[in-house]
């Protein structure tokens, strides 16, 4: 079976540094028929769980732990009878959600199989600490979070967030692959690794 990607949007709240804003997250689900992984678990376990089927789930992937990506993540991963990987460097970012630890963790260079196929783990900081992307090159793609938009950089104006870090990490990890590798944020709409290759670039470091 052909390993494809599954997708669909739920709406919530993101809640950091004393603030909170209305949210869109897109949810990301890849495998085949029988198998999957879920990256991030965003505001509504139902909406997942409907995505995810009745396929047996790897592992819940965490991008990085702001709430709005993990805050459901433990509900879901019971849900679906999965663990939940996370960076450990966004350790004192998902203790501002959760008590429980995640069950497992995310580290660069980390070979995941799924569906036939395999995604390298890329740690890219900045937008926060453990935050990470999913590369996929037999789908020709790679699952940005928050790290990477159709636009720029993520955010980085908020705790335990450096913009310098992003750009570099961005710049080191991401720009080096393949122009037509499709990005898949964790917000808004998809781009690719060229259209962003310009804007990143002139972007001062």
């Amino acid at each position: 079976m052909t390993a494809r990607i599954d997708h669909t949007v739920t709406s919530g709240t993101f809640s950091l540094d004393g603030q909170t804003f209305d949210v869109d997250n897109n949810v990301w689900v890849l495998g085949d028929d029988t198998e999957c992984v879920v990256f991030d678990a965003p505001h509504d376990v139902d909406a997942i769980t409907a995505l995810v089927g009745d396929r047996r789930v790897l592992a819940v992937l965490c991008t990085h732990a702001h709430d709005d990506h993990v805050r459901y993540a433990p509900e879901l991963a019971k849900a679906v009878d999965a663990p939940i990987w996370l960076h450990p460097a966004d350790l004192p970012v998902w203790e501002l959600t959760h008590d429980q630890a995640p069950d497992g963790e995310l580290a660069d260079g980390q070979r995941i199989p799924v569906a036939g196929i395999e995604l390298e783990v890329l740690h890219t900081p900045g937008h926060a600490p453990g935050a990470v992307c999913f590369y996929a090159p037999d789908l020709g793609t790679v699952f940005t979070g928050d790290t990477l938009f159709n636009g720029g950089p993520g955010a980085t104006g908020r705790s335990f967030s450096d913009h310098p870090t992003i750009v570099r990490s961005i710049t080191d990890r991401l720009l080096s692959l393949p122009g037509d590798t499709v990005v898949r944020t964790g917000h808004g709409d998809n781009t690719t690794i060229a259209a962003e290759r310009d804007g990143i670039l002139n972007v001062d470091a």
